[in-house]
């Protein structure tokens, strides 16, 4: 057992280090409230290589895994930049197409995929059925050649950055004559795709939107893979990458806020000269958060692990448990800075108040603590399914 990054992953953080300190968190949040996009950011990250890093190298990637994407979400979020498409497009996106896609979607997609010329985001979650696949109103026929697909999806993120949605829906089994899912890779621009933006609580440059697909007709190729059979496993094969780089985002952010909190409670002196930090009741919360980042980060990179060594079950524990630790201590380490700081806390200035409700949706999405709760009990514990 090692705790240890590989030279090259160790220069990897290093670089996205410094990539995302000369952006930094002012940068993320001007775009925000401007209501634009990190583009810059991204373009950067894409020339250098950054977005492409779990992609095969015969697709124009690093040929690296999970483990390196995580690093790539953990140190943007470390310095101030949580970019969210990153789970999206390179996490979900370019591992389904990897493992699951034709030979043909992968060479139209994946290179593009890895420079960050495209996007490619995902819908599953549904205004009544959330994320429970078993559930899904949205529904694929066949007519023709095409498929035609019918539904409604609510908090897809990046739908206005993205050339296409991998839209999960429900087809007919012929022989079975049982609903079953499939992925459809379907243009944003397709007639009778329409999108309406959500107003959210929630400080990012990255927009949320309720799809409405009302007769989208697409070709018999936009199905995900060789045939209907490949949208069960590849429906799965983009859960655990995103939770793993969901988790790396949220300690990249815990580490971001307890390091501003730590820079002004160091020096910041009100009575007799001492500094804020050198009270107990200011600098032990502090302590207490970066113990809980820092657990996190080993689960992390327990379940990134494992996901690379193709050990799929092991890491979707690990990786459930990996979200789970992460938007806890993120959530904590953010609310810590703010109590910390006093006032300077709530102002944008400072540079963490910004952060509060990207960490609150974090204990939510895209699995809520509740449900992560429910899977290691059954699925660890032994447990009785209680839903």
């Amino acid at each position: 057992m090692t705790f240890d990054l590989t030279p090259e992953q160790d220069q990897l953080r290093d670089a996205v280090r410094a990539l995302g300190r000369r952006y930094g968190h002012g940068y993320f949040v001007e775009k925000a409230k401007a209501g634009e996009h990190t583009t810059e950011l991204w373009a950067e990250a894409g020339r250098l290589g950054y977005l492409g890093v779990n992609i095969p190298t015969e697709y124009g990637g690093g040929g690296g895994g999970i483990t390196e994407l995580a690093i790539v979400c953990e140190e943007l979020a470390a310095a101030g930049c949580p970019l969210l498409l990153l789970v999206v497009s390179p996490a979900i996106a370019a591992t389904v197409l990897t493992r699951h896609g034709t030979e043909e979607q992968r060479k139209r997609h994946l290179p593009g995929l890895a420079d960050g010329s495209q996007k490619i985001v995902f819908a599953i979650t549904e205004p009544e059925a959330g994320s429970n696949f078993h559930r899904l109103g949205t529904v694929a026929r066949r007519d023709g050649d095409d498929w035609v697909l019918n539904g409604r999806k609510c908090y897809i993120s990046g739908v206005d950055e993205a050339g296409h949605v991998l839209v999960v829906a429900r087809t007919e089994d012929s022989g079975t004559g049982k609903l079953k899912p499939a992925l459809f890779l379907v243009p944003t621009d397709a007639a009778g795709l329409t999108r309406s933006k959500l107003d959210m609580e929630i400080v990012s440059p990255e927009n949320q939107f309720l799809l409405y697909l009302d007769d989208v007709r697409v070709p018999a190729d936009a199905l995900l893979g060789e045939s209907l059979d490949a949208g069960l496993p590849a429906l799965f094969a983009g859960l655990n990458p995103e939770r793993i780089t969901v988790a790396a985002m949220g300690a990249g952010t815990g580490r971001y806020a307890i390091e501003r909190a730590s820079e002004y409670t160091a020096t910041r002196k009100v009575w007799g000269g001492r500094s804020i930090g050198s009270h107990q009741g200011v600098s032990h919360p502090l302590a207490h958060a970066a113990v809980q980042v820092e657990l996190a980060r080993l689960m992390i990179q327990k379940a990134a692990t494992l996901y690379d060594a193709g050990r799929d079950l092991e890491a979707g524990v690990s990786g459930n448990m990996a979200k789970y630790a992460a938007g806890e201590a993120a959530a904590l380490a953010v609310d810590t800075a703010v109590q910390v700081l006093g006032g300077a806390g709530m102002t944008t200035e400072y540079g963490v108040a910004t952060l509060l409700g990207a960490v609150r949706a974090g204990r939510i999405a895209p699995v809520s603590r509740e449900m992560i709760l429910n899977f290691v009990a059954q699925h660890v514990l032994g447990q009785d399914k209680s839903y």
